[in-house]
């Protein structure tokens, strides 16, 4: 990902040396002399925050701060100030400002505020891209989270099971969110507007079963472990889906994370049943299959978290990024979940799982974290990622063969 920084000062020396220090930073500086030039970068897509000189001739930065807010009030604008000219700095952070700078400063000093700005522009934006999804019609836009290949294949799959209209199974590691998923084929499909009832498979009798059948009419039954349902409800339920071919029955989700065709040799699934489920089916990788995904889920619950506890969202940092992909997740979704709702409330970091560990396996782990990292903000760029991470092209590459990494995934 690019980090862009508009950098406004009328002085071309001040500016070609802020310039230097960004590029040094592996920013982006997009440079203007005044206020007139530097107006048209400043919209609400902008992905990067403004740096601007406080004291320029005509319009200052006071001026340029309140076209910033009144085009985007999350737009970070940092404000560098003359010796002089601190009490007008506390007055523009009274005003909206990011933050301001004492000039001449540090480079240090300079890009910590920045990069600070940057992750909190970056999360806004995210958070914007988000309620735009859950505005849209597309459920499995908006619901199924992740930006892999898998994570897309996911989203694809979704999509056609809806469009089937057949018995649909649903299947994945504990923690994976079957019946989330289930749910996204139901709002993805002609049924969306009619019940989606969720129940659980294990003791369901066959009246009981009947009347939600009957109960879900136009819309969606999933029933949540299937392997569990006795033996009698299964002929009952084979027999409901039979009568409901002519239309106007429920429509079958099922959920499993066991292996089913293992209960079918032991008799306790009904190869009818089993195979009609078969027809389509959609499998949810688990977060070790897809680890570029970690950030992305955990940026999204812990904006979820946050909003729900009315809270501001914590800096989600590189080293607390470094630290999810280190462990393997192996309660998946829901795990990542409750992680991230803890970090929300402060209650505390996000942990790492790798004890036991000795120090070349948490090393490699940590190092396959910073290689995903790179791709996915260089967008699978692979030069670009080996860039910054300051490596030769040879070195680079030898090390995604190490961890089975395809830059093209990342794309």
């Amino acid at each position: 990902m690019i980090r862009r920084v508009l950098l406004v000062d009328d002085d071309a020396a001040v500016r070609d040396a802020l310039s230097q220090t960004l590029e040094l930073a592996e920013m982006q500086a997009i440079t203007a002399a005044s206020f007139i030039e530097a107006k048209d970068h400043i919209t609400p897509s902008f992905a990067g925050v403004v740096v601007s000189d406080l004291r320029m001739p005509g319009r200052d930065g006071f001026h340029l701060l309140d076209f910033a807010r009144a085009a985007d009030p999350d737009l970070p604008v940092i404000l560098l100030t003359g010796e002089g000219d601190i009490p007008m700095a506390v007055r523009a952070m009274a005003a909206g400002a990011f933050d301001f700078l004492e000039k001449p400063c540090a480079p240090g000093d300079l890009t910590a505020v920045i990069e600070r700005a940057l992750r909190t522009r970056a999360l806004v934006l995210e958070n914007r891209r988000l309620k735009v999804q859950l505005e849209t019609g597309d459920a499995a836009a908006r619901l199924v989270f992740g930006n892999s290949a898998l994570a897309e294949g996911l989203r694809s799959t979704v999509r056609a099971a809806a469009r089937s209209g057949t018995e649909v199974l649903v299947t994945g590691a504990p923690g994976t969110g079957i019946s989330k998923i289930a749910e996204v084929v139901h709002l993805c499909s002609p049924r969306a507007k009619g019940p989606f009832e969720k129940r659980a498979s294990a003791g369901m009798g066959r009246e009981t079963l009947a009347e939600i059948w009957q109960a879900c009419g136009p819309g969606t039954l999933f029933l949540d472990d299937i392997g569990a349902l006795p033996m009698d409800t299964q002929l009952a339920l084979v027999d409901a889906i039979e009568r409901s071919l002519g239309g106007g029955g429920a429509r079958l989700i099922a959920g499993s994370t066991q292996d089913l065709g293992g209960l079918v040799e032991a008799g306790q699934l009904s190869a009818e049943l089993y195979y009609r489920l078969q027809v389509m089916s959609v499998h949810i990788p688990s977060l070790s299959e897809r680890p570029e995904d970690i950030p992305v889920l955990f940026r999204h619950y812990v904006a979820q978290a946050s909003e729900q506890a009315g809270l501001r969202p914590p800096e989600i940092t590189p080293e607390v990024v470094a630290g999810l992909m280190a462990q393997d997740w192996p309660g998946n979704a829901r795990a990542l979940m409750s992680a991230a709702m803890r970090f929300a409330l402060g209650l505390q970091e996000a942990e790492r799982s790798d004890a036991g560990l000795g120090l070349v396996e948490q090393l490699a782990q940590v190092e396959r974290s910073l290689l995903i990292e790179a791709l996915r903000r260089a967008e699978g760029q692979a030069s670009a990622a080996a860039e910054a991470l300051r490596l030769p092209r040879k070195t680079f590459y030898d090390k995604l063969a190490k961890y089975a990494l395809k830059p093209e995934a990342f794309r």
